[in-house]
């Protein structure tokens, strides 16, 4: 089974939760969690200086002035993190610093082993830390560097407590006077090397600078290569690129708010973008989630109870039910009846040879009265098992049988429903739209399954014997084809002529499907298990509703 972010967070009554860039993202939180989101004031002023953007007309131009200010930081001592978008341009970035011969690490999760360690003396005077946005999560970056870490990895566990107090003095001495010279030089500089898609993650960029009234600076580069400008930029700044008086040169950078903010409605727009993607698989993955409360809420209910005969029994007189409507429509005269099809079903199902032919013959006898003696010989039949093995023993049985059955039907439900909704979006060529389709299609095969896993379950319990000497249960398998398997195509001369074939006791029987069901077409409705709700919407049954225009038509 699968579930959604989303819809797993839903399931919560009480849903809350604390980041420093959900300002970004109020609407996505109100539209589907229903949650506001209130801002905190920062405890201490933020000190921070954040730069406008600087544009570049060429990646080989933005580089190139990454490095220049990366150089000019390290020579004052400033500690660095510089952000890039990727594993493979952190790489590139770190080669080139490898060529100027400047110490630096980098933090791309691909040491993870040694990211604590690394972010933690990222503050360090003259450090300089290259990395992702996936990596170093979750620890904060102080000025001077961590006094746990450095105790933890230059104070060996066993020393003496009179040295390691001594030991610790003076590595705290050592950070303060390095904290202090950090400041001095201007605090933590962050380098944005690209802007990414979203904003909230460039806010986790710049948040890294600036903690709790330490002073530092942020600055994003960009060129007019990086794929944000391309896609969704370009039509807003081509034209004041283009300017002849303030157009762009290799070498020269444009910095303006005008810029930044061109580029922040860029980022809204690939955000609006990715909410649509995300607010329409949820939109998918409701169907699924409507049908998943129905089957676990029935699922701890039989979990629950003691026993669920009356469960067990209505689902025989369903099964009974479609048998008998299967063979003998409403209002059809003696010789339009199947009696062959209903004792092969009988027998397939039931575990029953009853002399349905010498009812048939009886005068005033009709479907009704068909579903009486049928359910009164399989009650017998159960009502037989129950004496024979215990009571209580049975009830264990048919609990046992019907999860496994339940869950084997749900099982095989998802994934036919994956299988759906992986080429539903095609209805779009024929202009339906592909979730009003999904919905109409996963209602007909929720229903299908229903159907199928009632007549599962009813046909093992008329075939389940329990072995008294291992106490393990068997099947009895059905005997060998007395009559002709009646229920498959009529237009498939070739599938009528083969017998009815009884599954084996450990193979489970795959719930039917019901592909072409179409909510808008009542032609496409014949499998609907009779009492099943109608899909037309006017509450009733589909046998007391469209299902008994079908049979007095």
């Amino acid at each position: 089974a699968s579930i959604t972010f989303q819809n797993y967070f839903r399931m919560y009554p009480k849903l809350a939760g604390m980041t420093g860039t959900a300002k970004t993202e109020e609407t996505e939180f109100a539209d589907i969690y229903n949650l506001d989101v209130l801002e905190i004031p920062t405890n201490v002023a933020v000190a921070r200086i954040d730069h406008n953007d600087r544009i570049y007309k060429s990646y080989a131009n933005k580089l190139s002035a990454i490095l220049d200010l990366i150089r000019e930081a390290h020579a004052r001592s400033q500690p660095v993190l510089v952000g890039t978008t990727s594993i493979e341009k952190s790489e590139m970035l770190s080669a080139e610093l490898k060529k100027l011969k400047i110490p630096h690490q980098v933090l791309n999760a691909r040491y993870h082993e040694q990211e604590a360690q690394i972010i933690a003396q990222a503050g360090v005077p003259g450090a300089v830390t290259i990395a992702t946005n996936m990596a170093g999560r979750g620890t904060d970056i102080q000025l001077g560097g961590n006094f746990e870490m450095r105790t933890a990895a230059e104070i060996p566990a066993d020393m003496p407590p009179e040295q390691r107090a001594a030991a610790e003095a003076e590595i705290r001495n050592q950070i303060a006077h390095a904290r202090e010279q950090a400041r001095t030089a201007g605090g933590l500089m962050v380098i944005g090397t690209e802007r990414h898609e979203s904003r909230r993650i460039d806010n986790q960029l710049r948040g890294r600078s600036g903690r709790q009234g330490d002073p530092g600076a942020t600055v994003f580069f960009l060129s007019l290569e990086d794929d944000l400008m391309r896609i969704f930029g370009a039509e807003r700044l081509e034209p004041l690129l283009a300017h002849r008086k303030i157009g762009l040169r290799d070498g020269e950078a444009l910095s303006h708010p005008l810029i930044s903010k061109t580029l922040e409605k860029a980022q809204n727009k690939v955000e609006q973008q990715n909410y649509e993607i995300r607010k329409n698989l949820l939109k998918f993955d409701n169907v699924m989630n409507d049908q998943r409360k129905v089957i676990y809420e029935q699922r701890r209910e039989i979990m629950s109870a003691t026993g669920i005969e009356d469960l067990v029994r209505d689902m025989r007189a369903d099964v009974v039910y479609d048998m008998v409507a299967s063979a003998i429509p409403e209002h059809s005269y003696p010789e339009q009846w199947n009696i062959e099809g209903l004792s092969a079903d009988t027998h397939r199902i039931l575990n029953r040879d009853l002399p349905l032919a010498d009812w048939a013959k009886e005068e005033g006898i009709d479907e009704t009265e068909f579903e009486k003696r049928i359910l009164d010989s399989i009650d017998t039949l159960m009502a037989e098992k129950a004496a024979h093995n215990g009571p209580d023993m049975f009830r264990r049985i048919e609990k046992a049988v019907v999860l496994q059955r339940l869950d084997h039907a749900w099982k095989e439900h998802l994934l036919t429903l994956d299988h759906l909704r992986q080429g539903i979006n095609l209805r779009a060529f024929g202009q339906r739209d592909p979730l009003n389709e999904y919905k109409a299609e996963a209602f007909g095969l929720f229903q299908s399954m229903l159907g199928s896993l009632r007549e599962t379950v009813t046909q093992t319990l008329a075939h389940v014997e329990i072995d008294p000497a291992s106490g393990t249960l068997n099947m009895q398998p059905a005997k060998p084809a007395q009559t002709l398997e009646t229920r498959q195509d009529p237009a498939a001369p070739a599938a009528q002529a083969q017998p009815a074939a009884t599954p084996p006791a450990s193979m489970p029987i795959r719930p039917a499907t019901n592909a072409a069901f179409d909510q808008n077409d009542p032609a496409t409705w014949v499998n609907l298990p009779r009492n099943a709700a109608c899909p037309c919407g006017s509450g009733k049954k589909y046998k007391h509703c469209h299902g008994a225009l079908k049979a007095s038509g």
